[in-house]
């Protein structure tokens, strides 16, 4: 899965893809507006970037890792987002693993699945709640009701905390709500 990042400009959404993506959509942003105030943040934790956007578009696509999709592809299926990965089993597991319906692929993807319903694919309250707060802090810090919004996400009050932060500018609130309470 690929990890997606939101740039903010002014309170809007400037972008959100791959930190490729965004690095490339805040430099041609700043093309515009040298003095603009742009903040980044990785989707799911929240968490601010500082990215470099030194040198040419090439030069940024390379240092975040985009690939140029006319180079050969190693193995794995891109098309349907497989992407091939090391892993280190002892000859047993191997053993079982080729005796499966479907080979050693297939049965590890079936084992992953159920192992992810068995525990829930879900981040924990606590992770969405500082997820929330990191973003909330560095994009809400002036906006009204910011204090008591805060109390209720940790008291995880979802409805008082969508009125207390209904009068912020949409893409905070959008953002602030879906860290705080989207699975």
């Amino acid at each position: 899965m690929t990890t997606l990042y939101s740039a903010f400009q002014n309170g809007r959404i400037l972008h959100t893809g791959s930190i490729a993506e965004v690095a490339l959509a805040i430099k041609a942003g700043l093309a515009v507006d040298d003095t603009a105030e742009i903040l980044t943040f990785e989707i799911v934790s929240g968490h601010v970037l500082d990215l470099n956007l030194q040198g040419t578009d090439a030069d940024i696509a390379a240092r975040y890792g985009t690939q140029d999709l006319s180079e050969p592809r190693g193995r794995g299926r891109p098309k349907l987002g497989v992407v091939p990965r090391e892993v280190t089993l002892l000859p047993r597991h191997w053993e079982w693993l080729a005796a499966q319906r479907g080979g050693a692929s297939v049965a590890l993807r079936r084992l992953v699945d159920e192992a992810r319903k068995l525990e829930g694919d879900t981040r924990s309250t606590k992770e969405r709640q500082e997820a929330a707060y990191r973003f909330m802090m560095a994009m809400a810090g002036n906006l009204p009701n910011l204090e008591e919004a805060l109390r209720a996400l940790f008291a995880n009050e979802r409805s008082k905390f969508e009125t207390l932060i209904s009068g912020w500018p949409d893409d905070i609130r959008g953002f602030a709500f879906r860290l705080a309470f989207a699975d």
